[in-house]
């Protein structure tokens, strides 16, 4: 009797130890997954934008969208946008990025036909 108790107190034992393992795994691959926040400053202005960096690692990218013009303006890449910002002021924008060339514009009428658009590369 003893020896059986023995046994399952052992492998209880185990059981536990290799639980911890599999939840520790879980929890360091969430958290590395929250370091690919990269962070991009856009400076826009007639008619042009000015990124602080064009190729990003994939995930989320946070943009500080600055208007240093003397019209509106507003940003959209990957099916989201700021929204208008007046001269003068800024915006913050967070996109989660797979790997791809996504095409960012200014959507007032006739800005990206000026020169408000790009192309950001996400490795």
């Amino acid at each position: 009797m003893k020896r059986t108790s023995l046994i399952a107190l052992l492998a209880v034992a185990v059981l536990a130890v290799l639980a911890v393992g599999v939840f520790a795994g879980v929890g360091s691959a969430s958290s590395s997954s929250s370091a690919t926040t990269t962070k991009i400053t856009v400076a826009a202005s007639e008619f042009k934008f000015v990124l602080t960096k064009k190729t990003v690692p994939h995930g989320t990218v946070v943009f500080v969208v600055k208007n240093k013009g003397n019209v509106a303006h507003d940003f959209k890449i990957h099916g989201k946008k700021t929204p208008l910002i007046t001269p003068g002021a800024s915006k913050t924008l967070k996109v989660v990025f797979k790997k791809g060339k996504y095409p960012y514009l200014c959507t007032v009428p006739g800005h990206a036909a000026a020169g408000m658009k790009g192309v950001l590369t996400v490795k």
